[in-house]
């Protein structure tokens, strides 16, 4: 289960972004980020598009805390972990 959010891209950023992937993979947080994309933390560009690459979709897993970009499960482990 996921939330999901698209970043729409201006036509100067999506020749940037086209010239690091030419539009045949899926970009990296950190690409994305430099780009000039901004948001919190957990979010990952998991599909392209093709009739409108400019538009980046990203999904995360519900519950994720925005601050550390971990899902409540693997939070949850963590602390089991420590116990």
């Amino acid at each position: 289960k996921y939330e999901y959010r698209h970043v729409i891209l201006t036509k100067a950023i999506a020749k940037d972004m086209y010239r690091i992937t030419s539009c045949k993979r899926l970009l990296e947080e950190q690409e994305w980020r430099s780009l000039g994309v901004q948001q919190s933390l957990g979010w990952a560009h998991y599909a392209i598009h093709l009739p409108e690459p400019h538009i980046l979709l990203f999904r995360r897993l519900l519950g994720t805390d925005p601050g550390t970009g971990k899902a409540l499960a693997q939070q949850q482990q963590q602390r089991q972990r420590h116990v």
